[in-house]
């Protein structure tokens, strides 16, 4: 009677967080799903939703923005991803070592994270202004002509990347985390040992912390792909499609063209996308990620 009285508040408990879960995340997904198959204009009540099978699939397909968009998205995970990880790495790296004032410098690397993206683009856009803007000023002092960033498609999506290693303190305060974790006598015995700082850092460093790398791995793929916010406000796809990124794309179709079953069906192409990869790092996983007691299984 006791244990059937405690399941029971059990279940109250995580009741909100169950019905937040069936509400707005499994009920939209499957309603999505079915739009996929549909042909629906949003604006138009549901009684409107025709079913059009694979039409949308078909469509999407054939459709030269598609792939400019994959190809966008792809480019920008490629590049950011690893870009992103060795950079947080290294900085936290440096924010590991015992300082007075060290606690201000995490503060400081981590604060852009909390700052609104909205913000950050508008920050931004000042910052990457052709004319008027601090970096172009800042290369003019050293006799250097500064591109057209947002404005020239030869360097538009490189601005956005370089504009994204202002909000990796999440990804930073990982790694210290991680980093943190490591036992001091790893290092003092492989210094006995004759180790120097490279052969520490791999061999030690690197192997301890790779469950820490592969949750942001998996973390930064499913967010590189998911890139939106920033080219939204910043650019809108432009120049000539440049930064088209496959959520804005898919924005632009479901909210603009009000074409909410095509939308839909580039949703359920993204999710398969990104379950792919993630499913492939987490293969991997088990020939890089070592966790504490592994050798003790063997």
């Amino acid at each position: 009677m006791r244990k059937s009285s405690s399941e029971r508040a059990g279940y109250l408990f995580i009741l909100p967080w169950l019905l937040g879960l069936i509400l707005f995340t499994i009920g939209p997904m499957i309603f999505s799903l079915i739009l996929s198959f549909s042909s629906w204009d949003i604006i138009s009540g549901i009684d409107s939703i025709k079913f059009v099978g694979l039409e949308n699939f078909k469509e999407i397909f054939q459709d030269k923005l598609f792939y400019q968009s994959l190809k966008v998205t792809f480019i920008f995970a490629l590049i950011s991803v690893p870009l992103y990880q060795v950079i947080s790495l290294l900085i936290a790296m440096l924010l590991s070592v015992r300082s007075k004032a060290m606690k201000f410098y995490r503060l400081i690397y981590f604060m852009p994270s909390v700052i609104p993206v909205v913000a950050v683009s508008m920050m931004w856009i000042i910052i990457l202004n052709p004319e008027y803007g601090i970096l172009n000023q800042a290369l003019a002092i050293v006799g250097i002509q500064g591109p057209a960033w947002l404005q020239d498609p030869s360097y538009a999506l490189g601005a956005l990347i370089v504009m994204g290693i202002w909000g990796i303190g999440n990804t930073i305060i990982i790694y210290l985390s991680g980093l943190q974790g490591v036992p001091e006598e790893l290092y003092e015995a492989a210094e006995i040992d004759g180790a120097g700082i490279i052969r520490r850092f791999f061999h030690i460093t690197i192997p301890m912390i790779s469950p820490t790398i592969f949750f942001n791995l998996v973390m930064g793929i499913i967010g590189g792909f998911q890139y939106f916010t920033q080219a939204f406000v910043m650019t809108n796809g432009g120049p000539m499609n440049s930064t088209l990124f496959y959520n804005l794309y898919l924005y632009n179709k479901a909210f603009v063209s009000f074409e909410m079953g095509y939308a839909s069906a580039l949703s359920w192409i993204l999710f398969v996308i990104i379950l792919l990869f993630t499913l492939l790092v987490i293969r991997s996983s088990s020939m890089w990620v070592y966790y504490q007691g592994d050798d003790q299984k063997d």
